[in-house]
């Protein structure tokens, strides 16, 4: 789907205001640095360990513009998307991406992650992010395929899509992130918690419905059960012969149907996911060990090991200018595609999202690669250079990109410039977008976009932790 484009308006859940933000583009001139939360009692959910680490965080930023930014972006999925309730004596936690009345699978895990820290001292968002677990858990089990939910069965815009749709869905875009994404947040609850609440048998039964789905997109023996088609004149919207996609040599690696960015693959091998999926199976592993399951210990070793040895083998190949990278997709007759994408799982993110070591010669190689114009999405402006990717278009940088930049660079100097370009591209709003253009920060896209928000705030919270003295500077 081509989010940006896209605003419900009907069926909207009561407790989330689709205008909880004053985006006013004019707040830059007026450079009094107001903040832009919406007030108090208008806030979906409100936690004390977040706001004191919004007071304390922004003591140590010297620049007060990123300070005021910081206090908007950090807080900003809780303060508007979240709809937290107890259902069952569980919680229950359905989060929108923004400007869009539905629950992505990958968006709502990103968008929460950066406050797991917090949840130790703070037993309401600890529930809050327990809830999102369980909602994602129903989700998976109402259909594995699936990239985006409703509330509850209101159904979409996209029910007439040629695919397998059902009421509860928003979208049926078959992503292998959106698998990867509620295991890398139950890792990460149970790290920071060790509550195990949250894996009964519900959860199991998804982790199985993972792995089944692992395995039929590996399509060894067919093509599976899964074809998608929609009736649009936007290419990447839709997918080729017959919705099953272009030809993939089977070779243990998991097709994809999709990106990240919700536009369709042209090698199905997405290779980011992939390395994300081992990553993510090696983490349910470790869960599962936590309870005592080990049912599924041949499927995910097998998985495992599938993995580890054909991305090594099918997606690194020798760059004629940067050596050894691993290449976007592939489709295992030999054919390779040499880009990056903004979304994340992207080739820029694998440290960040421990699929590698930040340090690996064929990350950094590829690191290289991505981060220059021989990437056809990398764009270099007036204003600031980055990635973008087709789902916009040309020229518009995704902020994401330039955040992850940060997030998986070790020299400060880039760091600095990532945050100087942060600062001056934010087209006046004090938040973070989809996209921007590169000549002219004020031409953005989605100026409700939570994800982003979160990430940007993440950003300042690792710098805090890690290398606070780049916070006093202005930039």
């Amino acid at each position: 789907m081509n989010r940006r484009k896209f605003i419900k308006s009907t069926a909207a859940i009561s407790s989330i205001p689709l205008l909880g933000i004053n985006f006013s583009k004019e707040l830059f001139a007026s450079q009094n640095f107001t903040s832009q939360r919406p007030k108090l009692n208008e806030r979906n959910f409100t936690s004390e360990a977040v706001e004191s680490t919004i007071k304390k965080v922004k003591k140590a930023i010297s620049d007060e513009e990123l300070s005021w930014m910081f206090e908007n972006c950090f807080p900003n999925t809780l303060d508007t998307t979240v709809k937290f309730e107890e259902i069952n004596g569980k919680p229950d936690t359905f989060v929108i991406t923004g400007d869009i009345n539905a629950m992505w699978l990958r968006d709502s895990s990103a968008q929460v992650w950066p406050y797991l820290k917090l949840i130790k001292n703070d037993e309401p968002l600890r529930k809050l992010i327990a809830g999102v677990i369980n909602r994602q858990t129903k989700c998976i089990l109402i259909d594995p395929y699936a990239n985006a939910f409703n509330y509850s069965n209101e159904g979409s815009q996209w029910e007439k899509d040629l695919t397998d749709m059902k009421p509860e869905l928003h979208e049926r875009k078959w992503e292998i992130d959106s698998l990867c994404y509620p295991i890398r947040l139950a890792h990460g609850y149970w790290k920071e918690t060790n509550d195990k609440s949250v894996f009964d048998e519900s959860w199991i039964n998804a982790m199985k419905l993972v792995v089944q789905t692992f395995i039929e997109q590996q399509r060894k023996e067919d093509v599976g059960p899964y074809k998608f088609q929609r009736y649009t004149a936007v290419s990447t919207d839709t997918v080729p012969l017959s919705g099953y996609g272009n030809p993939a040599k089977p070779n243990g690696l998991i097709n994809s149907s999709f990106r990240p960015s919700d536009d369709s693959c042209i090698y199905n091998y997405l290779v980011p996911s992939n390395l994300f999926a081992l990553r993510s199976l090696q983490q349910m592993k470790e869960l599962l060990q936590s309870i005592s399951n080990n049912e599924l210990d041949g499927q995910i070793n097998k998985l495992i090991d599938e993995l580890e040895e054909s991305i090594y083998k099918y997606t690194v190949s020798d760059h004629l200018d940067y050596g050894k990278v691993f290449a976007y997709e592939v489709d295992g007759f030999g054919n390779m595609l040499f880009m990056d994408d903004a979304n994340i799982p992207s080739l820029l993110s694998l440290p960040y999202l421990g699929a590698v070591k930040a340090d690996d010669e064929i990350y950094q190689n590829t690191r290289n690669f991505v981060l220059s114009q021989d990437n056809p999405y990398f764009f270099k402006g007036e204003f600031a250079e980055g990635i973008g990717g087709p789902h916009v278009g040309l020229n518009m940088i995704w902020p994401m990109a330039i955040t992850m930049r940060a997030l998986t660079s070790n020299d400060e100097e880039e760091i600095k410039v990532c945050l100087s370009t942060l600062k001056k591209t934010h087209g006046g709003t004090g938040f973070m977008h989809e996209t921007f253009h590169k000549d002219d920060p004020k031409n953005f896209t989605r100026k409700w976009f939570a994800w982003a928000n979160t990430l940007f705030g993440e950003l300042i919270l690792t710098l805090y932790d890690k290398k606070p003295h780049l916070l006093k500077n202005v930039y």
